[in-house]
């Protein structure tokens, strides 16, 4: 009888104030979708953190052995040949550096933005004991890219403190071209979270994204040599490389490398595109994928 004059009581807008149960007694659920895309951040961080001396010691490591091989080594025989004209005016090291930024902002960013999807969705499932809480699909996906960005963040700034090391660029000068580095890469880094979300088939996923993605964008993205310096049809995947097109910003903003208003223009607009649709693609497919 207590229980169905409670019922009544309820019924008829009693006052009373329903007791928590179960997880609501230490889950605020207001909060947690407020601020879900801070705590999947803090969650990415914390992992991050576990191999910390190991992403340090590579963001330093892989700087100084291209500078050395490739900046100084071969850009010594580069620059004997080329005489005082140089590389588009410059030092082979100044002409690679924007380009060697731009490279580890993006290729850092991506595989942030990849392997933990994969991981999320498809080898340890993370993404959906996320999912069986508040938090939604959205914020899931942000708060993946957002702790990928403050990883990249971190490499961009010791890259370029090696490059200032090395003489390869001035500081009060070239720092906008950490910008330029950060911009192309978060813009790429959305397409390429929506790719991997949209991946069933996580090796086929991953043999093309090594073969068809990272070593053309560094071959063929005027990294080592003009991109005018190449066949007109392997000049066509510079033109749609993320890499090509922040490396042209860079070099513009570091050292003050030749580029129209038009082609400025072009560069931010073609990046701008990639992170809008990168972002709603990536949006609808983990909605999706955490809806079935």
């Amino acid at each position: 009888m207590s229980n169905l004059s409670n019922l009544s009581n309820l019924r008829k807008g009693s006052n009373k104030t329903l007791t928590r149960q179960g997880s609501l007694i230490v889950v605020d659920v207001d909060r947690a979708i407020r601020l879900g895309t801070l705590f999947v951040v803090e969650a990415r961080l914390r992992t991050m953190a576990k191999w910390i001396l190991s992403l340090l010691t590579s963001s330093l490591l892989n700087p100084f052995f291209y500078l050395m091989s490739l900046g100084i080594g071969v850009g010594t025989f580069i620059n004997a040949r080329a005489g005082t004209a140089g590389i588009d005016g410059e030092k082979y090291i100044v002409f690679l550096a924007p380009a060697l930024l731009a490279a580890v902002a993006i290729q850092d960013f991506m595989s942030e933005v990849t392997f933990p999807v994969l991981q999320g969705f498809k080898w340890d499932k993370t993404y959906f004991a996320m999912n069986a809480t508040p938090l939604g699909g959205r914020q899931i996906a942000l708060g993946t890219y957002f702790s990928s960005a403050l990883r990249t963040i971190g490499s961009i700034l010791i890259y370029f403190a090696v490059l200032v090391a090395f003489g390869a660029v001035q500081p009060g000068r070239a720092w906008p071209m950490m910008l330029t580095s950060f911009y192309a890469a978060a813009c790429f880094a959305a397409v390429m979270l929506a790719a991997a979300a949209a991946s069933e088939n996580d090796d086929l996923f991953l043999n093309l994204m090594g073969r068809l993605l990272i070593m053309p964008l560094f071959l063929f993205s005027g990294t080592f040599y003009p991109l005018t310096s190449m066949p007109i049809v392997l000049q066509a995947i510079g033109w749609i490389s993320p890499l090509w097109h922040s490396t042209e910003l860079g070099r513009w903003v570091s050292y003050g490398h030749h580029i129209s208003g038009t082609m400025i223009f072009i560069h931010f607009a073609y990046l701008a595109a990639m992170l809008v649709g990168g972002l709603l693609w990536a949006f609808n497919r983990f909605e999706y994928r955490l809806s079935k």
